[in-house]
């Protein structure tokens, strides 16, 4: 079942949220191991104000328990939403600057992940068609999201829900697809 996220999926969400980030979540925990940011995710989940709150993030739950999430908001609000996690990483550099990975006009897809043992099972692809739905819902007409060039997997996999390449985007350190789906 795909539900609204609570702050008590925080202990389930960030570790997925790790997974989806892949380099990013090493710079954010100033670490080569990526899970030493679960603690700054888990943290920033469970707050209603970022980019990363459960506030914008949809989960599928089963027996398992929460086993895949997808994050994201309108691309409008990115700079309000990051504020608090630049807060954050200014604390140990002060020249933390990332460029925008969205824009306004489109809902943005920040991330999704499902758990290495419930992958396979299509329940990505249902969070991203329920995070689609929820875009128009709220009366988007446009997602977008972000993929790194040297996953074409991942961009395979957009692109068979309706995705397509609207350009290229440098953010961090890695050159990435912009990615949309025009919903009409």
């Amino acid at each position: 079942m795909i539900r609204p996220a609570k702050p008590e999926d925080a202990a389930a969400v960030a570790p997925l949220m790790i997974l989806a980030m892949g380099h990013i979540a090493g710079i954010f925990a100033r670490s080569e191991n990526h899970e030493d940011a679960i603690p700054f995710f888990d943290a920033f989940f469970r707050q209603d104000n970022n980019q990363y709150s459960y506030v914008n993030t949809l989960v599928f739950e089963n027996e398992a328990g929460v086993v895949g999430s997808v994050t994201g908001y309108d691309g409008k609000l990115l700079r309000s939403l990051r504020q608090p996690i630049l807060d954050e990483l200014h604390k140990s550099d002060p020249d933390f600057s990332p460029n925008d990975e969205t824009e306004a006009g489109e809902y943005y897809l920040d991330c999704v992940n499902v758990h290495a043992n419930h992958q396979g099972k299509g329940i990505g692809k249902l969070l991203i068609n329920a995070f689609c739905a929820h875009a128009r819902q709220l009366g988007y007409h446009r997602v977008g999201l972000i993929v790194d060039l040297e996953n074409p997997a991942a961009k395979r996999l957009y692109e068979n829900l309706g995705f397509a390449a609207a350009g290229e985007k440098d953010f961090m350190g890695h050159q990435y697809y912009h990615m949309v789906r025009e919903m009409n």
